[in-house]
């Protein structure tokens, strides 16, 4: 995790060297961000830095509509400085190893060679979120993704994004962004431009 001086420094001046490397909690709208984000800055005291989306999330935050979290970079800071960290990202978010029918922490940990409980503490410590998390973030944004570039129908898109069914893809979607997903496509990209200011 980046300490607050650096975040603050990136996220006041959007600088996209930092894009994908923490995120950005506003208190009172109830959104996240990434620090290229283009919404007027809300103020300091409303802000705080998070070192993932998952983490942001867990925390209560939905992604914003108009710099879309899901879209970011992947994050070096992600992968944390352990080998171990790294190939259960890439097991969770490139292979969906916590997606399938009978998929468990402790499978992947065991594929790990870890304890389920060290591989816990390992993502605790270096992205603020546990692996379930994690894996519940990246089946939301591979949705987003198909949601926004693809005309695949809302089941189609429910399995391809790893949801075991399109009610817990609906659940899941409506929990994180306070409406269906359907809504979501039928957003258009003036509706985005429309947004007030501080608001995404």
């Amino acid at each position: 995790m980046l300490d607050n001086a650096t975040c603050e420094a990136a996220w006041r001046v959007r600088n996209p060297a930092y894009d994908g490397r923490f995120f950005i909690g506003v208190r009172s709208t109830g959104v996240y961000c990434r620090c290229v984000c283009p919404v007027r800055l809300p103020l300091r005291r409303n802000v705080e830095f998070l070192p993932s989306a998952a983490a942001a999330e867990a925390a209560g935050f939905r992604p914003c509509l108009r710099c879309r979290p899901e879209a970011a970079p992947t994050s070096s800071a992600w992968k944390g400085t352990l080998a171990t960290v790294e190939r259960a990202i890439r097991l969770i978010v490139d292979e969906g190893a916590l997606d399938g029918e009978g998929a468990t922490v402790e499978r992947l940990a065991d594929r790990l060679g870890v304890g389920a409980r060290h591989l816990t503490r390992l993502f605790e410590r270096h992205l603020g979120a546990s692996p379930t998390q994690l894996a519940c973030t990246a089946r939301i944004q591979r949705a987003k993704r198909l949601l926004d570039e693809t005309s695949l129908t809302m089941t189609e898109i429910a399995l391809r994004a790893g949801f075991r069914s399109l009610r817990r893809f609906n659940s899941s979607f409506s929990e994180l962004y306070k409406r269906p997903p359907s809504s979501m496509r039928r957003r258009t990209s003036s509706d985005a431009r429309a947004a007030p200011p501080g608001n995404p």
